[in-house]
């Protein structure tokens, strides 16, 4: 099964990121970005399959926009970076990203994860 998802974990409170909006886009060959999703982490912090069912997982890259303004503003906490962007390539034959997101207030890490 095709799948590209995330979890973003608050290393700050050293709990899940819950509420987190999401977006992924794909980038077409003129260079413009096209959405195939759009949602919140659940409970967990964890938006477990961004890509549509119908979709497959055409090589090219994507682009995971998570919006860390709302989230912070909900927990008054004055963060550094509103948005994080994370850009990643899919090569021909590949089928699963889980691309994680570690986030702090002023810092933050991402991976690609199994």
């Amino acid at each position: 099964m095709n799948r590209i998802s995330t979890h973003v974990l608050d290393t700050a409170r050293g709990a899940p990121a819950k509420g987190v909006p999401v977006r992924l886009q794909r980038q077409d060959s003129s260079g413009a970005w096209t959405q195939l999703a759009s949602t919140r982490t659940d409970n967990d912090g964890r938006c477990q399959q961004l890509l549509p069912d119908t979709d497959n997982l055409p090589p090219g890259h994507y682009r995971l926009t998570l919006d860390t303004a709302s989230y912070y503003a909900d927990a008054a906490v004055a963060g550094l970076y509103p948005v994080v962007e994370i850009t990643f390539e899919v090569r021909a034959g590949e089928t699963h990203f889980h691309i994680p997101l570690l986030l702090s207030p002023n810092s933050y890490t991402t991976y690609r994860g199994s």
